[in-house]
């Protein structure tokens, strides 16, 4: 791994001034950025792959749902579909990508539209007989082409942006200091007993401004898993065989959360947002118990097998009412 990163550290330099050049750019006011009257809140990272994007933009949906008319607005990654798509009864993980469409499953009551094109979505979202009041901007942190109200910034306990580099060496889509238009940095899938001191010490290594707000979550599995039709304890599955599917960017989580409940299972990985070939399809669908996440649930649930379950996570934030309340705030303001 250090070879490769020196091999591409030529890339790197190249990949470092075009970004950092493009976000002066707009810094300067030579690249417009948009605004709009109504909040808009930017749920991002500066990393590729898994930070935990979508449990928090699901938080945010409980958060604000009871208050406000929510829309959520995704780019759709992986879909098979161009330009804006409102999510509806005939949407399927193909049209709108596996996240937005795993949203709109689990959320009813809200809009959920996909469109890579953020400020053509957001005016078509307010074009509805029914406008949001509030929009969500999954994974926008980079599209600087519209100004949110507020942006929060996810980096995993276990992949602090401040310890990486940019691509292609590394994994960051910016260089570090992009965090700091972030209103708010959140330290996902930390442990549940983080000392105080090691936050202390990750705050000092982020380099956390005085005018930012910070937070740590950690990831909760529920204690019973869910197919189409019923529930039953996760527990249960210590007297039986099954095959764990995934299709997300780090399943290392899942699986020792598992491995530590004392569960025996085969572990078929597929790489995130994965589309299933009918090869692949027949392979899982062959299983005598299948378990997979939320996400990859979205896209198998269409397998006729009557052992399809998914095991839900939360998140959990270590001051929620303190999170809770600065998020509020800016929606009121």
């Amino acid at each position: 791994m250090k070879l490769l990163r020196k091999i591409l550290w030529p890339l790197n330099v190249l990949y470092f001034l075009v970004v950092w050049c493009r976000n002066r750019c707009y810094d300067f006011g030579i690249l417009k950025s948009k605004s709009y009257d109504l909040p808009l809140i930017c749920v991002g990272n500066l990393s590729v792959g898994g930070t935990g994007k979508t449990p928090m933009v699901e938080y945010l949906v409980q958060l604000f749902e009871p208050k406000f008319r929510v829309a959520i607005l995704s780019r759709g990654y992986g879909r098979q579909s161009r330009g804006f798509q409102l999510a509806d009864a005939n949407s399927t993980a193909k049209t709108i990508g596996d996240e937005p469409f795993q949203m709109a499953q689990k959320f009813p009551n809200i809009t959920v539209a996909v469109d890579a094109n953020r400020q053509r979505g957001i005016e078509m979202l307010q074009t509805l007989n029914t406008p949001p009041e509030l929009i969500l901007l999954d994974d926008a942190f980079q599209h600087r082409s519209v100004t949110p109200k507020f942006s929060m910034v996810l980096t995993p306990y276990s992949d602090l942006y401040c310890d990486d580099l940019v691509l292609p060496a590394g994994n960051l889509r910016e260089p570090r200091s992009g965090a700091k238009r972030a209103q708010m940095v959140v330290v996902t899938k930390c442990p549940d007993n983080l000392h105080p001191t090691e936050k202390q010490q990750i705050i000092e290594r982020l380099d956390i401004n005085p005018n930012q707000h910070l937070f740590f979550s950690s990831v909760a599995y529920s204690d019973t898993i869910i197919s189409k039709t019923k529930q039953r304890p996760l527990v249960g599955l210590k007297t039986r065989k099954f095959t764990l599917v995934t299709g997300i960017a780090n399943a290392n989580p899942l699986v020792n959360h598992l491995v530590k409940l004392g569960l025996k299972f085969e572990h078929l990985e597929f790489p995130d947002h994965h589309d299933f070939s009918k090869k692949e399809l027949s392979v899982i669908a062959s299983k005598s118990m299948i378990l997979t996440t939320e996400k990859d649930f979205s896209r198998l649930r269409f397998i006729p097998h009557e052992q399809l379950y998914y095991l839900p996570i939360t998140i959990k934030i270590d001051t929620p009412e303190n999170f809770e309340h600065v998020l509020l705030e800016v929606v009121k303001k």
